[in-house]
């Protein structure tokens, strides 16, 4: 731990695997963190034990509180840092009314976009707080929990529109083991971070059936054109998928154990049904819903994502996935880099 506590207050509210593992991290660098849990069962737990059982192994700081009091924990905050499953932001922020200054940076840390609405998540905290836009930042990136609570080297792009909001954030977090680059295009690493799900549910899918080694590198590189078809569309610059938050994110997920996203892909794969495979879940899979809002939003805006699309089928509509990968070998051939939008 930092040798001298900064006199600095950092709000994390949701106490997830990635929520504690962001408030482990802080504290160790010496800030005075709080952490926020919706379930009183789980503050008990965490309290009594300082463990949270989706970090096997990984102990909380006693110098943490933990608390289901929401006011209490944002009281004064410089920092408050969103840690909450992204179909569940909004119901937080409209508790949030009236309880965070307009000079306190907003950090994002979901991956998804709201179903229905279609709005990202840096958008929900301007329509429901009210908040300028310039102190919200996005914190996306390869970055699964159990890895950075075991300090293994970590890099993530921190977002925001405006400049010294981004250095701030990179500030707070960078370390030794957690690297962290600055990006303005706020867009792009939303989209970037939400939609790689949806691939990495196909590429789970791939692993479940047997597919080979060149299915998934096929599969991942034409997700990721799938990803910047939608971004460039809603205003992403196409050089944002390159990085971090785009390609970056897409391999780990992918191709990891720990990537939830990618075990429901393999389970259905090997022939589970979706609401079997969510029932023995203990986390939150964010791809499931946002294939729902990524069909939404690519048949409103007519973008090309035809493994997304295949994908939908497969967990909303029945459709057996050898089927789904047949239709997509099968499709008319064109030229590689086709329908990316331009201004």
């Amino acid at each position: 731990m930092a040798q001298s506590m900064k006199k600095v207050n950092i709000s994390i509210l949701g106490a997830g695997s990635w929520g504690t593992t962001v408030a482990i991290h802080l504290y160790r660098k010496g800030y005075r963190v709080r952490l926020w849990e919706y379930f009183p069962e789980n503050v008990a737990y965490m309290n009594k034990t300082r463990r949270n059982p989706l970090l096997e192994g990984i102990p909380i700081p006693a110098g943490i509180p933990i608390s289901t009091n929401l006011d209490e924990v944002v009281d004064a905050a410089n920092f408050v840092i969103i840690a909450v499953p992204a179909q569940t932001v909004r119901n937080l922020l409209e508790k949030l009314r009236g309880k965070i200054a307009s000079s306190t940076i907003i950090i994002n840390l979901a991956k998804g976009i709201e179903q229905d609405t279609l709005k990202r998540m840096s958008e929900l905290i301007v329509e429901i707080l009210g908040h300028p836009l310039a102190k919200i930042a996005t914190l996306h990136g390869p970055s699964h929990a159990e890895e950075v609570a075991r300090l293994i080297p970590t890099a993530v792009v921190a977002a925001s529109v405006d400049k010294e909001t981004a250095i701030r954030v990179q500030e707070l977090f960078h370390s030794n083991t957690f690297r962290v680059y600055t990006n303005s295009d706020i867009i792009g690493v939303e989209i970037g971070g939400a939609v790689k799900n949806i691939i990495a549910i196909a590429a789970g899918i791939c692993d479940g059936m047997g597919l080979g080694d060149n299915s998934k590198a096929a599969l991942m590189t034409r997700g990721l054109l799938e990803i910047v078809r939608l971004g460039v569309k809603l205003g992403a610059r196409e050089e944002t998928f390159a990085g971090l938050s785009g390609v970056g994110d897409l391999i780990v997920t992918c191709s990891s154990k720990h990537s939830r996203n990618r075990y429901v892909g393999e389970e259905i794969g090997k022939g589970r049904k979706l609401k079997d495979v969510l029932a023995g879940m203990s986390m939150v899979a964010e791809g499931v819903s946002t294939c729902k809002t990524v069909h939404q939003l690519s048949t409103k805006l007519g973008v090309v994502m035809p493994i997304s699309q295949q994908i939908y089928q497969v967990l909303f509509e029945g459709k057996d996935p050898r089927r789904a990968v047949r239709e997509l070998m099968e499709r008319d051939p064109v030229e590689e880099r086709h329908s990316i939008p331009r201004g």
